[in-house]
């Protein structure tokens, strides 16, 4: 971080659930507050009021969202310069500091010494955009919802799995379309299925797969022919799976109502025509973007890449150990989004050239996405920088992503 040579206050605020702990330090590294104080508005302005009367202060919080916001907040009301110190810097530091106890004062003392001592390690907050803020919170829950259908669409293949093997070959593999999730909602169970017959099942299947309901119904009752007896803890799965199928649907219409939140929230805001007009950027990704780089501050787009932990990191000792590795820092969600962006970036004849090239100098699959996910960050830096629109390269320029 840069410009902060005038600040006469450096607090380091250890956020918690119910009461943070704050150390106030001046440039001299004279302790001017060592306490603990509530999770509350009026205690955080009563901290800030008698210490801004020295001069400029600057909080820094370890951590800067949920338990953190309201610290945040008051700051910026107040005026007050709010910085960021991430966690595995905050580890790093710590092991420079004498002493092994892990205790909320020490934490808020060697946040404060950092951005006393240590300026350039700590990132800006700047949780002014309201619709940032709103992302932030929706994306979160889209994981939770995200994560929660992962383990009742594996909870269901793993009860079939149990009961009729050859029953979960045929449907486990469609349980991403509404229609499988249905039947199983209906009968749940092979004698179920057994019971319904193949057409009134095909006619349940094609109300909502048209096109593939009736080959899903001859695949169904060619598996349940594969198996005549019954293993134990059939009919207590019976009673089971079609709850879970019931949870599953009603988990991705929860999802379905969160990404139009999402999407009518990105496309409000001024830097979405710009992030979607890069190819295989969508709303799920612009929205990661948003609330991962928006109001953070990055020099050069190897900055970025750092902090998306898509810079290469580079393995050298003596003449045994040579070689550039895959980060393992670096901000996993913006990582994760910047990676499945590039995977389907592909299909974009520039990226797929890029890929290609990568894959002819003998890199892996991942290998050459992950380079293309680099050179799409770059090519996204320029974007926020300038506040332009992707411009394909022309023949007269070397090829971007």
């Amino acid at each position: 971080m840069v410009g902060y040579d005038d600040i006469a206050v450096f607090i380091g605020l250890d956020v918690g659930k119910g009461e943070h702990h704050a150390v106030a330090l001046d440039k001299a590294g004279e302790r001017l507050f060592d306490k603990p104080l509530p999770n509350s508005e009026a205690r955080l302005r009563a901290l800030l009021e008698p210490l801004m009367d020295r001069g400029r202060v600057l909080l820094v919080v370890d951590q800067p969202a949920t338990i953190g916001a309201l610290p945040v907040a008051v700051a910026q009301a107040q005026g007050v310069t709010v910085g960021y110190l991430p966690g595995l810097t905050m580890r790093r530091v710590a092991d420079l500091h004498p002493g092994e106890a892990k205790t909320d004062a020490r934490d808020a003392l060697i946040i404060a010494e950092t951005a006393r001592t240590m300026p350039h390690t700590l990132r800006s907050v700047d949780l002014g955009d309201e619709q940032v803020a709103e992302l932030t919170m929706l994306c979160g829950f889209d994981d939770d919802l995200t994560g929660e259908i992962t383990r009742v669409t594996n909870r269901i293949r793993g009860l079939l799995t149990q009961i009729h093997p050859a029953l979960e070959r045929a449907v486990g593999p469609h349980l991403d379309h509404p229609a499988m999730v249905d039947l199983l909602a209906r009968w749940g169970t092979p004698a179920a299925l057994q019971k319904a017959g193949k057409r009134q099942v095909a006619d349940r299947l094609r109300k909502r797969a048209p096109r593939a309901g009736a080959r899903w119904a001859e695949t169904v009752f060619t598996a349940l022919g594969e198996q005549t007896v019954v293993v134990a803890g059939t009919d207590a799965a019976g009673a089971v799976i079609p709850r879970l199928a019931k949870q599953l649907e009603l988990l991705r219409a929860q999802r379905d109502d969160v990404a139009e939140q999402v999407e009518a929230l990105v496309e409000a805001h001024p830097l979405s025509p710009v992030l979607t007009s890069m190819p295989a950027v969508g709303v799920r990704t612009a929205a990661r973007l948003l609330t991962e780089v928006v109001g953070k501050t990055f020099p050069t787009a190897g900055h970025l890449a750092a902090y998306a932990g898509l810079a290469p990191v580079t393995w050298r000792s003596g003449s045994s150990i040579r070689g550039e590795h895959t980060s393992r820092r670096g901000n996993k969600i913006l990582k994760r989004a910047l990676f499945l962006s590039a995977f389907a970036a592909l299909r974009d004849p520039r990226s797929r050239a890029y890929y290609d090239r990568k894959r002819a100098q003998g890199k892996t699959h991942t290998q050459a996405l992950l380079a293309l996910a680099r050179r799409r960050c770059d090519v996204l830096f320029a974007m926020l920088r300038d506040g332009a629109f992707y411009d394909p390269p022309t023949a007269t320029r070397p090829a971007a992503a």
